[in-house]
């Protein structure tokens, strides 16, 4: 670890670089070809070792399809929740019927949507999912502590949130009753 508590730069290089390979279901050995450098300076890569010149991580952002700044700054879990009552709503004229729009599907994405029913007691623990999977989730009865497990939110019966899939994630109703749709989107 750093002196401020945040990862070396080699460790986040390192799980940078595997995380984007298996995203793109590359071998070492196609991404180090793509790159233009030696299989082995690839895997001590991986392994947290050696010493990337700025060459080499922007030819490995090339061969990956990202941008550098994804290998030296990875993204971070990005939660978002919209509460009961907010976000844009659109009406119908012909009849009393809202809708509201919590998360547009971006391209190539695919969804899976389950429908919770869950009674109190210890928390459904889900380990990460593929790289990539986002949950999504729209209580409609009870209450839950859903979302990240290191930091799981508090909802209610018309909350929603939003949050990686592939890191620990939990689900614990509240309430008995508690019901909700869970988004799982696979891009």
């Amino acid at each position: 670890m750093a002196a401020d508590g945040s990862k070396a730069p080699l460790d986040v290089i390192a799980g940078s670089l595997r995380r984007e390979r298996d995203r793109a279901g590359l071998s070492l050995t196609e991404v180090a070809r793509r790159a233009g450098i030696a299989k082995s300076t690839l895997s001590q890569l991986e392994a947290g070792t050696g010493n990337p010149s700025v060459e080499t991580l922007w030819a490995l952002s090339v061969a990956l399809d990202i941008q550098f700044a994804q290998l030296v700054d990875p993204p971070r879990p990005r939660v978002q929740v919209i509460r009961a009552g907010e976000g844009p709503v659109l009406y119908s004229e012909r009849t009393d019927y809202q809708v509201t729009l919590v998360a547009s599907c971006p391209p190539n994405a695919r969804r899976d949507i389950y429908r919770l029913d869950v009674e109190p007691g210890p928390p459904r623990e889900s380990e990460p999912h593929l790289p990539g999977v986002v949950e999504h989730v729209i209580v409609s009865a009870g209450r839950a502590l859903v979302g990240l497990r290191e930091d799981p939110v508090e909802l209610g019966a018309g909350d929603y949130i939003a949050y990686p899939g592939d890191v620990a994630h939990i689900f614990q109703a509240l309430e008995p009753g508690t019901r909700a749709v869970l988004v799982s989107e696979h891009t």
